[in-house]
């Protein structure tokens, strides 16, 4: 259920978008917050880095992350100008977020230019009718990496 204090962020992460148009970045803006304070906060910088990894919400939980000095932000939440993506949306949920609250949603973005459908979509279909070959080729020391891992005592579960 949608509070007030969601407003207000949502309204933040909005700010951020459209100061960050104004920058020649793309029209997204994220914040992250734990209780009622502002852990950190994104905007897109995909063509200003040349990262297309570096979206609004990615760059506001790396941010959060470094400055929580913890790869899980439980506790937390994501508010983003914008439906996350799916990459943002994996990001979110391998940063254990406790929520994620957005403001236009995925036909807003597409009516702005920004079809993330194609995406979502892409991932119902078989790999093999993918635009890009994704494809296995298992090697016998395949598993090697998983076995130092599970071998280590001291490892960091995540």
């Amino acid at each position: 259920m949608p509070t007030n204090d969601d407003a207000a962020w949502l309204a933040h992460a909005v700010g951020l978008a459209t100061a960050n148009v104004e920058q020649d970045g793309g029209p997204f803006g994220a914040v992250v917050v734990r209780g009622d304070e502002l852990v950190s906060s994104g905007q897109n910088r995909v063509t200003r880095d040349l990262d297309p990894t570096a979206h609004a919400e990615v760059v506001a939980i790396r941010s959060a992350c470094s400055a929580l000095g913890d790869f899980a932000l439980a506790g937390c939440t994501l508010y983003t100008s914008c439906e996350p993506c799916p990459l943002c949306l994996s990001a979110a949920l391998w940063a254990r977020l406790d929520r994620v609250v957005y403001a236009a949603d995925r036909d807003d973005a597409a009516r702005g230019g920004f079809d993330d459908r194609a995406f979502y979509e892409l991932f119902d279909r078989p790999r093999s009718e993918w635009p890009m070959a994704v494809s296995a080729h298992p090697l016998p020391d395949g598993f090697a990496p998983f076995a130092a891992w599970l071998a280590k005592a001291d490892r960091v579960r995540y």
